[in-house]
């Protein structure tokens, strides 16, 4: 099996996220991430999930819904996606949807796809940029994957590896 041609460039970052969140994206029933302050990046992160667990979330009724029967990795890359928007809800106003956080940043995901196969890797705190190591062996459990073009990098903290 080959990989695919992938886009060279700064086209890609990654994001780590506590479990069982990281699980519930995979499903496609939660489609923002909660993030503390804005993010400037669009485009193609792959989904690292961390090796910490929240575990208050795990006896939350919607996550435990949706994460039934499904296995918690941790301390991998699970998936990729792509962040379409950053955006919070103003004060008062109802939030974007049940998985939103008040007062968080809500990363807008789309096109998720999971891995068949976790591929083994340590996160960061915050955006991180992934090896090309690790993308050859991400991209390898997604063979029909086609990035499309390249995001426009909106911010300088970014550009730094």
């Amino acid at each position: 099996m080959s990989s695919p041609s992938l886009p060279e460039g700064d086209w890609i970052r990654g994001i780590s996220i506590k479990r069982p969140w990281t699980t519930a994206i995979l499903t496609g029933a939660k489609t923002i991430e909660n993030r503390p302050q804005p993010w400037s990046w669009r485009g193609w992160v792959v989904l690292h999930a961390g090796q910490q667990t929240d575990r208050p979330a795990l006896r939350l009724p919607l996550v435990a819904r949706t994460i039934r029967g499904r296995q918690l990795v941790t301390g991998a890359v699970v998936g990729v996606a792509r962040i379409t928007g950053c955006h919070q809800d103003p004060d008062g106003a109802p939030l974007c949807s049940p998985w939103a956080h008040m007062g968080a940043c809500h990363l807008e995901l789309a096109d998720v796809q999971e891995l068949p196969m976790p591929v083994t890797a340590r996160g960061q705190l915050g955006p991180w940029k992934p090896t090309s190591d690790l993308l050859g062996q991400v991209f390898q459990e997604l063979p029909g994957f086609r990035p499309g073009p390249a995001p426009e990098v909106r911010s300088r903290r970014w550009s730094r590896a």
